[in-house]
């Protein structure tokens, strides 16, 4: 229930150049990106001119050990965390996607979602390309194996300008190469770092911070940066569009310490708070969130509002996969495993709760529940992000519309279904104000408040329909 009601974020992804501990270090890379996907994790390196990889499903210190680090011996490597959308959770499916051509190996690990998957998936089975899996990934090695009669480069220009949505993925060649590129919308982070004098690439920067790189700077949108023995070329093939950063990323996905697109953060989702708290004050006790959602946003609300912070609910860290289901008597099970109430300060109170979203409600409504029969006296909400409305085609599995909460109710109809007293979400206005760019109505993607999407989508890409793409 937990993951049900959070929406998931596609993957992470980590490269290196030139370095002895190539896949040691890609491993705790994949490890500070862990956040990013659960499902599976793979690494990819070159030895002796060709590709070995191993991946699994599970979370990164589950699918190697000691042994398969020393059989991955190289001093190139990319690396990858997968999520994926319904019913792709297989093996067949995780990445880094590894394929021989010619006498040659390439593999690619993407995060994102091609929104023009279902046409160049009917293309490249006309023109008898035969598909191993389900991931839009492999569409786009099909493409550029068929284009290298243009070139190494020449291939790689003409293949990610022919695919299209939300992309940043990490190329590793059979001659060496750790190649980085960004769609020319920017919908997905991808920083540049450099350790020891050998170039990393990493989804955030927590990963360098990690392995001790130095962070260099964010990929510019549709930039590609090839690295090589010679160094760094970076070129970028893609005519100028609008920049449509995920917003998401500062409400939810990315880790707090890091810094993406040159903003830290910690720092914005506090920013968000204070706004919030201007936008909706309320008097109260206390302000709280339900750990980790909403609790730097809680933080800049306590400060702006200044009632106290509390963390009223605490979690338990050792909480897995379990064999043993509970009875049903044990009712709600699933979110007391997770959660419980500091009682002593809850009792008799009036409450702010922080969230970042609300998707389906369902865990939301428990909880709320649950803090009326401690005895809680009032419980006001506060959302720091616009309700969401509308479906991701760029690469987080949000659900379909009717499955959005916020679509199907408005906020006063919203507020009694869940028992709250108040309920008022962070503006639009708010949000991208309190991230401190300039004009950032051209900085940031909002389709899934406006329902404004900035690159057209393939309809077959709706969970609406019964034949898609898979997204990674």
């Amino acid at each position: 229930m937990e993951f049900d009601d959070k929406p998931r974020e596609a993957c992470g992804i980590f490269g290196i150049h030139g370095h002895a501990e190539a896949s040691r270090l890609t491993y705790f890379g994949l490890y500070a990106l862990q956040h990013r996907g659960q499902e599976s994790a793979g690494i990819a390196v070159l030895q002796n001119g060709d590709i070995a990889s191993h991946k699994a499903m599970g979370i990164v210190p589950d699918v190697f050990d000691l042994q398969h680090m020393e059989q991955l011996h190289g001093r190139n490597a990319i690396g990858h965390v997968r999520y994926s959308t319904t019913g792709s959770s297989i093996l067949t499916n995780a990445q880094p996607f590894v394929i021989h051509h010619s006498n040659k190996s390439y593999a690619v690990a993407h995060n994102g979602n091609l929104v023009n998957a279902h046409t160049l998936k009917k293309e490249l089975e006309g023109s008898g390309s035969i598909l191993q899996t389900t991931m839009d990934t492999e569409l786009f090695l099909h493409l550029f194996v068929k284009n290298l009669k243009l070139g190494f480069e020449g291939a790689l220009m003409e293949t990610v300008q022919r695919i299209k949505g939300a992309f940043s993925m990490i190329l590793l060649t059979c001659k060496g190469e750790v190649i980085g590129f960004k769609d020319p919308n920017g919908f997905r982070p991808l920083s540049l770092g450099k350790l020891n004098g050998h170039y990393v690439l990493a989804s955030e920067t927590c990963a360098f911070d990690l392995v001790e790189a130095e962070h260099i700077r964010e990929l510019e949108p549709g930039e590609v940066v090839i690295i090589s023995d010679e160094g760094l070329k970076s070129f970028n093939p893609h005519p100028r569009t609008r920049r449509s950063l995920c917003i998401f990323e500062f409400i939810y996905f990315a880790r707090p310490d890091s810094i993406i697109d040159g903003l830290n953060v910690y720092q914005v989702r506090k920013a968000h708070g204070r706004r919030l708290a201007i936008e909706a004050p309320v008097d109260a006790d206390l302000v709280m969130p339900f750990p980790d959602s909403g609790t730097y946003a809680a933080l800049g609300y306590s400060e702006q509002a200044g009632i106290p912070f509390e963390m009223a609910m605490i979690r338990n860290h050792y909480v897995g996969r379990t064999f043993i289901q509970p009875t049903q008597s044990m009712r709600d099970f699933g979110v007391r495993i997770k959660l419980n109430p500091v009682k002593e300060l809850l009792k008799g109170k009036d409450i702010i709760i922080i969230e970042d979203s609300i998707i389906r409600g369902t865990t939301v409504k428990t909880r709320v529940k649950a803090l009326r029969e401690l005895g809680v006296n009032k419980v006001h909400m506060r959302v720091a992000g616009p309700p969401h409305r509308f479906p991701c085609h760029y690469g987080i599995d949000f659900p379909t519309k009717g499955e959005l909460i916020a679509h199907r109710m408005n906020v006063e109809k919203l507020r009694d279904h869940l028992g709250l007293d108040s309920l008022h979400y962070l503006s639009i206005n708010g949000l991208l104000e309190s991230t401190g760019v300039g004009r950032p109505e051209e900085h940031f993607c909002k389709a899934c408040f406006n329902g404004c999407y900035p690159v057209e989508f393939d309809e077959h890409l709706s969970k609406d329909c019964l034949e898609r793409i898979e997204t990674i």
